[in-house]
């Protein structure tokens, strides 16, 4: 038995992988694989797949991008969600900001630096036409962390995935007051170089296991009501998620990967293009 680490958040897209584990597809293929619930999200993962704590990350795109460039030794592997992500862009319920042009010069609420929440405040402020030079932080590490700061005022708004965050807006914690998609597929599966070169086929085991389980998903009996009951949400709110979710089992292209770098490279998050070779790893 093959023990592999793998790491994502704790979000609807990723119920494929614990239904696969509970069900023992991987064990039936030999591979122990032991997940770990990452609430921080991107940046917390691309640290922990440099030091070692993690095999694979299921992560989001222009974080790993932006990592591997900047010198992790890893490689996109797959392609795990083709759709995009929908960031919501939420202030305090009571905040006195009505609209997005009201956040210019504002203070945004990250999870870490490096994180999707950092750097699609960059995309947000570039569509906005805001100056991006200007964008201030402050580092909220989870949700929690965001409730508290817009809360206290120590951060204005905090971008978060729509549904994912919608039960905070219905309780009266968050007001919406905008969405900003990624211009590119949301989530891909992120692998140390290590764990590739050592292990190609166990990866690819792992990865046509999942494929299964992503293809048939939405098939399940009543899989809007699991996702609604393990994730907090309203039901039909689910289902309103669940139309705009495709998941994919097809790798990163060239084309996808240079307006992924270009946008992060214009937006001063990368400062040099990594090639195709050094970032994607086709097996």
């Amino acid at each position: 038995m093959k023990t592999i680490k793998i790491a994502g958040v704790p979000e609807h897209f990723n119920l494929p992988w614990h239904l696969s584990i509970e069900k023992g597809d991987f064990e039936a293929n030999n591979i122990d694989l032991q997940w770990t619930d990452v609430p921080e999200g991107t940046g917390k993962m691309c640290q922990m797949l440099r030091d070692g704590e993690t095999d694979i990350a299921v992560i989001l795109t222009e974080g790993i991008v932006k990592d591997i460039v900047a010198g992790n030794h890893s490689k996109i592997v797959q392609i795990y969600v083709q759709s995009p992500l929908i960031w919501g862009i939420h202030v305090a319920a009571k905040s006195k900001y009505k609209s997005l042009s009201d956040l210019e010069n504002t203070k945004v609420a990250i999870s870490r630096l490096g994180s999707g929440s950092q750097l699609m405040a960059y995309v947000n402020a570039n569509k906005q036409g805001w100056k991006v030079d200007n964008l201030q932080f402050e580092i909220v590490n989870t949700i929690d962390g965001a409730v508290e700061a817009l809360s206290n005022g120590s951060a204005d708004y905090f971008m978060w995935e729509r549904f994912m965050t919608k039960p905070l807006v219905d309780k009266g914690v968050f007001r919406r007051i905008g969405d900003c998609p990624t211009p590119w597929p949301c989530f891909v599966i992120a692998v140390r170089n290590e764990i590739v070169e050592n292990n190609p086929d166990v990866i690819k085991s792992i990865l046509s296991t999942i494929n299964k389980s992503t293809k048939s998903f939405k098939d399940i009996p009543n899989i809007d009501r699991m996702l609604a009951v393990n994730y907090n949400q309203k039901i039909e709110d689910i289902q309103e998620w669940l139309s705009l979710t495709e998941w994919s089992e097809k790798p990163l292209t060239t084309e996808m990967l240079n307006n992924v770098q270009n946008q992060l490279f214009q937006l001063k998050i990368i400062d040099k293009i990594g090639t195709f070779d050094e970032i994607v790893e086709l097996i």
